[in-house]
């Protein structure tokens, strides 16, 4: 629908408050890994964590935080808004950039906030799907030092840059897709592997037999590498 009027559009920060998710050791003296978690588009960041029990082995420390954006289930009738799932969302094409980096700001908060008690423990970032994307961007452009990147169901983020001497290159970065993947097919996965092996940028493809998931055999084995 065409507008017959002009409009103006101005943009204003404002403080909002976020949620994160916790699984494994309360005590920081247990920790001896931590894992930033982000979940794919749709998911909360507490059923997240119901899927990452492979790797709780009380010394791993998981922190999911929860993207900013919530919505109800789009195809539950709006009468039964009481029982709809809600999910969460790290950005849509509205607003696109300035939600990028209210995420990444989010990112760097909840970083810094656990930092405060856990400060040693290697950290391992992965993201799943939508928060395989969100994961390699707050990567790219962060001066926290990073043990290992993981984008499980998704590649990174196309527009970031990935050759020699970039954040995302000198970061071990293990990019896990399912055999059965409905929202990346080989194709996608073998552009993918062209497009960082062009840049120089030393990923690693791992695949297991399976769909758009996770899968506990494969996070056992990365879990292992550390």
């Amino acid at each position: 629908m065409s507008r017959h009027w002009s409009s103006r559009t101005q943009h204003l920060s404002t403080t909002r408050t976020g949620r994160i998710q916790f699984r494994g050791p309360s005590d920081p003296g247990q920790v001896r890994s931590l894992w930033l978690v982000l979940h794919g588009y749709g998911q909360l960041a507490i059923d997240f964590l119901d899927r990452l029990g492979a790797v709780d082995d009380g010394t791993r420390l998981l922190v999911a935080p929860e993207a900013l954006s919530r919505f109800y289930d789009a195809n539950a009738p709006l009468q039964s808004h009481a029982e709809a799932a809600v999910g969460a969302s790290w950005m849509t094409r509205e607003d696109r950039l300035e939600e990028i980096e209210d995420s990444m700001a989010w990112l760097d908060r909840v970083h810094a906030e656990v930092r405060r008690s856990v400060m040693d423990a290697p950290l391992t970032v992965l993201g799943f799907s939508q928060g395989a994307t969100a994961a390699s961007r707050w990567v790219a452009r962060s001066t926290v030092p990073v043990a290992r990147l993981i984008c499980w169901g998704a590649g990174v983020a196309p527009e970031l840059p990935v050759g020699a001497g970039t954040p995302l290159a000198r970061t071990p970065c293990t990019i896990v897709i399912g055999t059965r993947d409905r929202f990346v097919s080989g194709e996608r996965v073998e552009a993918e592997r062209q497009r960082l092996t062009a840049a120089g940028h030393p990923a690693r493809f791992v695949a297991f037999e399976g769909g758009h998931r996770l899968d506990d055999a494969t996070l056992r084995a990365l879990a292992a590498e550390t």
